[in-house]
């Protein structure tokens, strides 16, 4: 049985888009991305989340390369990876400009009771 690879685009592509698989994530890098850095009391104050669940949520983003932290006793600074989340920007922009939309799937032919 012969395996089967994937380019390193396509698992870093998979790894950022697993990271920013749940609404909290969103949450996050859209508050993270409208600020210079905050620290994590900040992210709990504005989302309407947990604590454990905050910092779970970062622990995902960070280690997707797409946030990064500071530990500044007590307290952890963040901020979002630049470097990253411009390398997200163009993977993303990438796979989605060269799929050709304007096909017809296969599944468009007949009834819409599958839909």
């Amino acid at each position: 049985m012969s395996e089967k690879t994937y380019t390193s685009q396509q698992e870093q592509l998979a790894r950022f888009a697993k990271a920013m698989g749940h609404p909290a994530r969103i949450a996050i890098l859209h508050f993270l991305a409208e600020q210079q850095c905050c620290f994590f009391g900040d992210i709990h104050e504005v989302l309407p989340i947990a604590k454990a669940t905050v910092s779970q949520h970062l622990k995902e983003l960070k280690e997707a390369g797409l946030i990064q932290g500071t530990i500044e006793p007590p307290k952890v600074r963040y901020c979002i990876n630049r470097d990253n989340w411009e390398a997200a920007r163009l993977l993303f922009s990438d796979f989605y400009r060269n799929r050709d939309s304007r096909k017809e799937c296969c599944c468009d032919s007949g009834s819409n009771a599958d839909r």
